[in-house]
């Protein structure tokens, strides 16, 4: 992208304001870094702790401006909605449990919204925050930072665009280790201890903090809904309250068939995402830990070579060149898949703002809709494994 648009639209950035992700944070600087990267948002106001004090503390650790490091997030949007100059977005990076009520509080407010994944920690709440946010008309993105990067792009671009012919097998996974070691009791105190509550976490900690990325991007790269599954879920660390394990058969809306499993408890793993996509006419795989490389492999008889598709390389599709921002050769991965998630809100925010159509490019973030569907995945998960059997996703 050329430019910033924003400055064309509204003749300057956008107004941020953040509830949670204070110093100490890994996801936290990883959004503020997101929304700096395009220079598209002013970071005017935030929340940075649920403990009042440390909240204003850490809001001046950050460089918020004075007196706009607030103490409670209903003291933030109360005061930002009645400042001229106050914030145009909400981004929430919080625990789990308190994403729901967050949202609904900005939407009530009047504020665009950027929230972390997953959505919330139910079906109920997921419906009800969905349905808030197309009564309202604000944007809503979901950060499925996955989805930013550009090759995951051009696969979305190409089987949009045919080039695998209709959709027959998909297989995801998500495999990491961080969860692995099972010598210690999980901490129920601390930063990050929240994850071992499963009031706070959600009824699954493993679907919600990396199976929600994976459905996301089987979603996103096909188009295609999961109808029915036939699932297993829990926890493969002895004495574990929370599961670190899930893996499901799934069949997709168009008859495709496909294969789900995710674990944090992989010795020696890492981050390994990874997705492949077959049609009728060839085959695209993506590694996450490889995030430049996206692999097509031709059906056999045409006598095709295997092609290496690489951002800003031949064949290059628009979807994939407007996410990068480096010559051919060069990774983006993590931060720039969320800066592109950001950058793409950016530009759907201020369009909403000045009453004019956005850029379609700009409209392939995550909203409420895939937060939604996310929650009837988990669910199904849940009940499939608890039941036993196949059973059906609810439609949302």
């Amino acid at each position: 992208m050329n430019g910033n648009p924003l400055f064309s639209l509204l003749g300057r950035r956008l107004r941020l304001a953040v509830i949670g992700g204070g110093p100490g944070s890994f996801i936290g600087p990883m959004h503020r870094l997101a929304a700096r990267l395009d220079d598209c948002y002013e970071l005017v106001a935030g929340v940075l702790s649920s403990d009042p004090e440390r909240a204003v503390a850490r809001g001046r650790e950050i460089g918020l401006p004075e007196r706009r490091g607030y103490d409670s997030v209903v003291a933030m949007l109360e005061a930002e909605k009645n400042r001229p100059d106050g914030a145009d977005v909400v981004a929430i990076m919080t625990p789990n449990d308190s994403h729901f009520s967050y949202a609904m509080a900005a939407l009530d407010h009047g504020f665009h919204l950027i929230c972390d994944k997953p959505m919330t920690n139910g079906v109920f709440e997921a419906r009800k925050l969905h349905a808030r946010v197309v009564e309202t008309g604000r944007i809503f993105c979901l950060t499925h930072n996955y989805t930013g990067y550009p090759m995951a792009r051009q696969a979305r671009a190409m089987v949009a665009a045919g080039e695998l012919g209709p959709i027959r097998l998909v297989q995801v996974e998500y495999v990491q280790g961080n969860r692995a070691d099972g010598s210690r009791p999980d901490p129920l105190t601390g930063p990050r201890s929240w994850k071992n509550i499963p009031e706070k976490s959600g009824p699954s900690l493993v679907l919600g903090d990396i199976g929600s990325h994976a459905h996301n991007l089987l979603r996103f790269i096909t188009g295609l809904e999961v109808v029915e599954l036939c699932a297993e879920r829990g926890a493969i660390v002895p004495g574990r309250r929370v599961d670190d394990f899930a893996g499901a058969l799934l069949r997709l809306e168009n008859g495709a068939r496909g294969s789900f499993w995710v674990t944090q408890a992989a010795a020696g793993m890492g981050n390994g995402l990874q997705i492949r996509v077959s049609g009728t006419e060839g085959t695209i795989e993506w590694r996450q830990e490889m995030p430049q490389f996206l692999t097509f492999r031709h059906l056999l008889q045409t006598g095709m070579p295997m092609e290496t598709r690489v951002a800003n390389g031949p064949g290059t599709l628009p979807l994939a060149a407007r996410s990068s921002r480096l010559v051919a050769g060069h990774p983006e991965g993590f931060p720039e898949g969320f800066a592109n998630l950001y950058k793409d809100a950016a530009e759907a925010i201020a369009a909403n703002i000045a009453g004019v159509e956005p850029d379609p490019l700009a409209l392939h973030f995550p909203t409420s809709a895939d937060g939604l569907a996310g929650a009837l995945f988990i669910d199904a998960i849940i009940r499939s494994s608890d039941g036993g059997g196949w059973v059906t996703v609810s439609a949302p």
